[in-house]
C-alpha cells in the first residue's frame, strides 16, 4: 500500500503498520519490555554504531512508539518522528536539539504560558537566548535574527491568543536567511499540515487532540525532511560537527543511508539517550488508539467550537470573542489559507467585568471540566490569568493575549445543546 496516495482519514488508521510481523496481529501490540535480545555481538556492535537501525532499549525506541512515529509522520506528510514523554519535552528538544550556550532562537509572543516560561527563563539559565517577536509583523522575524540564530519556533493556532500564524511568510524570511522554522501544530492536527506552507519541523503534545481522551501525556517530535542542514553548517554546528558522544558521528552525514533525518536522528540517538524523556509503550498505544478517529472527532469539534462562538458573540455579558472562525482581516485571511476543514475546536472570550467576572464564570460551569488541559473529548474551561498565565507578569500576560476577564474553551463532542445551555447559566449567574 502507498502511503502518499491515501487520504488523511485512511492513513490515520493504517499509516505506519498492517500487522504485527510475529504475530499477524491487526491492533498494534504494547511491546511493554524494557529491552531486546541481541542476535550475536555483531548485531550488537551494529545497532550501537549505527550501521543498522533496530531495537536496543525502550528509553531510545520502541516498536509500540514506533507505529506512532510512522502514523503522525505519515498524517504530516514528514521524514521521520521520534515519540516523547510530553509535549513539553518535545518543545524543549525542539531547541536543544539546534542550540547551545551563546546561541540564539526567535519565538513568537503567542505561545502557551508554560512555553513562555521555558524560552524565557530555563533555557536562558543554559546560556540560550529567547527572543520573543510580535507575529502579526512576519518582518519581525528577520529583524531578530543574527549569526547566532539556530531557529525560530511559534504555534499554529496560538494557545490562548487564538491569531493563526502566518507559517508561509515567515518560514519564507527563514529560509533566506538559512533559519528554519519550528511550528507547535497541538492545536490544529489534521486542520492545518505545517510542512506544506514551508515549516522545517513540527512539534506535538499529543496528550491534547491526537490522544483525545485525556488519559495520557506525550509529545512528538516531525522532521519534515526539507531543510538543508548541510548549507548552513557554521549556523548548525550540532549537527554538521564531530559529536563528541557519539564516537564523533557527523549527523548529516550519519542519516545520509537513512534519509533525511539528521535532526530526529540526533533528538533520538544524543537527547534522548542522555535525557531519558520517552514515551512509554501503554501511552502510545492510546495514541494511536486515538489517532484512529482524530479525523471524525476533529469534524465534531469545529462544528461544536463554531456554534459556541456564535452563541459567545450574541451574548451580553460577553465583551469580545477570539475565534478564526468569527475574526476579520488579516487574521482571517490567515485562518482561510492555513486551517481546513474547520477553525478548531478553542474559543476565547473576555467576560464583562474583568478578573472577577471571569474566574465567576469559571466556578458556576457544571457540565464543563476546570482543567489546565485542550483537546479532550470532554468540553473544558480555565481563566488563564489566574492558572496557566498567571507566572508571566503583566506585561508578557496581555503579550501573549492573556487579558483578566480572558476564558478559553476546549469545545468537545457533547450534544451541542448541553454545552450551549451550561455556558448560558454560568453567563446568567455572573450577570
Amino acid at each position: 500500500m502507498t502511503e502518499r496516495t491515501l487520504h488523511p482519514d485512511t492513513l490515520a488508521l493504517h499509516g505506519g503498520y498492517r500487522s504485527d510481523p510475529a504475530t499477524g496481529a491487526v491492533a498494534v501490540p504494547i511491546y511493554q519490555t524494557t529491552s531486546y535480545q541481541f542476535r550475536d555481538t555483531d548485531h550488537a556492535e551494529n545497532l550501537f554504531a549505527l550501521k543498522e537501525l533496530g531495537n536496543i532499549y525502550t528509553r531510545i525506541m520502541n516498536p509500540t512508539d514506533d507505529v506512532l512515529e510512522k502514523r503522525l509522520t505519515a498524517l504530516e506528510g514528514g521524514a521521520a518522528g521520534l515519540a516523547l514523554s510530553s509535549g513539553q519535552a518535545a518543545s524543549t528538544f525542539s531547541i536543544l536539539n539546534l542550540c547551545e550556550a551563546g546561541d540564539n532562537f526567535v519565538s513568537s509572543t503567542d505561545i502557551y504560558g508554560g512555553t513562555w516560561n521555558l524560552f524565557a527563563n530555563t533555557l536562558k539559565s543554559l546560556g540560550i537566548e529567547c527572543r520573543f517577536v510580535d507575529p502579526e509583523d512576519p518582518e519581525a522575524f528577520a529583524r531578530a535574527t543574527d549569526d547566532k540564530t539556530r531557529c525560530y519556533y511559534a504555534e499554529t493556532l496560538p494557545n490562548p491568543k487564538l491569531h493563526i500564524f502566518p507559517i508561509a511568510e515567515v518560514a519564507s524570511i527563514g529560509r533566506k536567511l538559512g533559519v528554519p522554522l519550528i511550528m507547535d501544530n497541538t492545536a490544529a492536527p489534521l486542520l492545518c499540515r505545517p510542512f506544506d506552507h514551508g515549516a522545517a519541523i513540527v512539534v506535538y503534545s499529543t496528550t491534547k487532540f491526537i490522544g483525545g481522551h485525556g488519559t495520557s501525556i506525550g509529545g512528538m517530535l516531525i522532521d519534515g525532511g526539507n531543510f538543508d542542514w548541510e548549507a548552513q553548517s557554521e549556523r548548525f554546528r550540532l549537527l554538521n560537527s564531530p559529536d563528541p558522544s557519539y564516537h564523533g558521528a557527523v549527523w548529516t552525514e550519519a542519516a545520509k543511508p537513512l534519509g533525511p533525518i539528521a535532526y530526529i536522528l540526533r533528538a533520538r540517538v544524543i537527547l534522548l539517550r542522555d535525557f531519558g524523556s520517552c514515551m512509554s509503550p501503554l501511552n502510545a498505544f492510546q495514541f494511536i488508539q486515538g489517532v484512529e478517529s482524530l479525523p471524525v472527532r476533529m469534524v465534531r469539534h469545529c462544528e461544536n467550537a463554531a456554534r459556541v462562538a456564535d452563541f459567545l458573540a450574541s451574548h451580553d455579558t460577553v465583551e469580545t470573542v477570539i475565534y478564526p472562525g468569527l475574526q476579520s482581516g488579516e487574521v482571517r485571511k490567515r485562518a482561510d489559507t492555513y486551517l481546513s476543514n474547520g477553525y478548531g475546536a478553542l474559543v476565547g472570550f473576555e467576560v464583562k467585568g474583568g478578573r472577577d467576572a471571569g474566574k465567576a464564570f469559571i466556578d458556576n460551569l457544571e457540565l464543563l471540566y476546570h482543567v489546565a488541559n485542550i483537546g479532550d473529548a470532554r468540553s473544558l474551561a480555565i481563566h488563564p490569568a489566574s492558572t496557566t498565565h498567571s507566572q508571566l507578569s503583566e506585561a508578557d500576560q496581555l503579550a501573549t493575549g492573556t487579558t483578566p476577564g480572558y476564558v478559553r474553551l476546549s469545545i468537545g463532542l457533547e450534544h451541542i445543546d448541553d454545552i450551549i445551555a451550561d455556558l448560558q447559566q454560568a453567563l446568567e449567574k455572573v450577570s
